[in-house]
């Protein structure tokens, strides 16, 4: 069994799923999964974990990240993209750079946002992407998300470029269609680019196609932006099968490593005593 992570510039028209699929038929490692689902219609940056690297998931998963988008001004999609069928069309107010700037900092800071139908969200077991099909509405929770940073880069022919950062859960579709709505129009995404996840960004990525198993991360650099702490002898043996125990720090959550080995992920119960939240090996 390989192990490990890869940075993936994923190609539009492909679903993350299908990304996945690929890499693991070309690296022969059935076990894989990917952080932060990109739409077909989107390409950029996408997380690949195989083999034991996929127990590492829900610490990546939590991660801000960075989107440049395109929306396009005017009409309403019932997907938020271009890949959906026109629902409204409205027309746009005059506008300039200080009227967007105005808007776009008035989304900055938490927020709440209600997930689109198109999206991979589950609702009693069922994406409600698959509902959106059957064309049926669903009853959706309101969640809240941060906005970090919204910055224009251009307004051209009725179409607004602009770079986000964002907190875990955000819809940029549903963001865009917020922006578009508090402009006085409505709009939908042409394109969509996912430039960093945490510390990684697209910059270091490959295509799918292009990957060895010599791009693997090893899960112990993949988790360098954890606070670790080196374990050997009986605190190792301990750490392997997930035993408490105490430590002299005073950390939330800490990675145990061996040497050049992640050993587990472990979480502070009192003062001093770690409980195991996932071994790694």
């Amino acid at each position: 069994m390989i192990s490990g992570s890869l940075l993936i510039d994923k190609e539009k028209g492909l679903t993350s799923r299908q990304e996945v699929n690929n890499i693991s038929h070309l690296l022969k490692e059935k076990k894989a999964g990917h952080i932060g689902t990109l739409d077909p219609f989107a390409d950029g940056l996408l997380i690949v974990l195989l083999g034991k690297a996929t127990k590492i998931s829900p610490f990546l998963e939590g991660m801000d990240k960075t989107y440049m988008a395109t929306l396009k001004l005017g009409s309403k999609t019932d997907s938020g993209d271009l890949t959906g069928n026109i629902t409204e069309n409205k027309d746009i107010p005059s506008l300039d750079k200080e009227d967007l700037e105005n808007v776009f900092k008035s989304f900055l800071g938490k927020q709440t946002q209600i997930p689109p139908m198109y999206s991979a969200l589950k609702v009693n077991g069922k994406a409600l992407y698959k509902y959106a099909r059957e064309g049926k509405e669903i009853e959706r929770k309101k969640r809240e998300i941060t906005i970090y940073e919204l910055k224009l880069l251009s307004y051209e022919n009725n179409e607004i470029t602009f770079i986000s950062k964002v907190s875990k859960g955000t819809y940029i579709r549903t963001l865009g269609e917020d922006i578009a709505e508090k402009l006085g129009t409505v709009g939908h995404l042409t394109k969509l680019t996912r430039l960093s996840i945490g510390p990684y960004s697209l910059d270091q990525a490959k295509k799918s196609k292009d990957v060895s198993e010599s791009d693997l991360i090893p899960t112990l650099k993949m988790l360098s932006f954890m606070k670790s702490f080196e374990v050997e002898g009986e605190l190792l043996k301990k750490a392997s099968n997930g035993m408490h125990f105490r430590l002299p720090i005073e950390d939330e959550i800490v990675l145990l490593k061996n040497k050049d080995e992640a050993i587990a992920i472990y979480q502070r119960e009192s003062s001093r005593v770690y409980s195991c939240l996932r071994g790694l090996q």
